[in-house]
């Protein structure tokens, strides 16, 4: 009975949908990513437990991050962990993880200090704010980790197109003198 596979056939390791690392995602800050999306649902769920407030729009604002964090960082982690990435037409994808992770970092941070300052106090609404500052804390570091590993995305990189050498001069004349 005749085989169909030869002995020096290998699977295929760019079909996979499913790829670590990526060149815009390594693993450390990929699990950093798994991390914020879950401590975001986390806050989420506890935030949704509060059945009563004092300063219902401490709250609200509260539960819109952690809502849009585990939301679009979820997006975030499928799109960069996956083929997809090369597939929505976005070649910038250091500079919108950068942004996206910022703005996150600041509006977590912010949101958790402001429902700090008007909760009332109850376990479910403390538990919900640590879990804020945690994954606060989880964007900020996945923001070092990603200066420290890439560099600044948005500082010009120039690069010469013979590799970084210096041109030498030409001495050589293109044109001999007519006599």
């Amino acid at each position: 009975m005749p085989t169909v596979y030869a002995s020096t056939t290998a699977p295929n390791p760019k079909t996979s949908w499913l790829m670590l690392p990526t060149e815009t995602l390594e693993k450390a800050r990929c699990g950093i990513k798994v991390i914020q999306v879950l401590l975001s649902f986390v806050a989420f769920i506890l935030e949704e437990l509060v059945s009563s407030c004092s300063s219902c729009s401490a709250l609200y604002f509260f539960e819109f991050v952690s809502c849009s964090a585990f939301l679009f960082t979820l997006l975030l982690l499928i799109l960069l962990h996956t083929s997809l990435n090369t597939r929505v037409g976005i070649s910038c994808w250091p500079k919108l993880d950068f942004v996206y992770t910022a703005v996150i970092a600041v509006l977590f941070l912010l949101s958790s200090i402001i429902f700090t300052s008007s909760n009332s106090d109850t376990p479910l609404e403390r538990s919900a704010v640590v879990f804020g500052f945690l994954a606060s804390l989880m964007f900020v570091l996945d923001l070092v980790l990603l200066v420290k590993s890439t560099g600044f995305p948005f500082q010009r990189r120039e690069e010469s197109s013979n590799g970084g050498a210096a041109a030498e001069p030409e001495t050589a004349k293109l044109n001999t003198p007519a006599n």
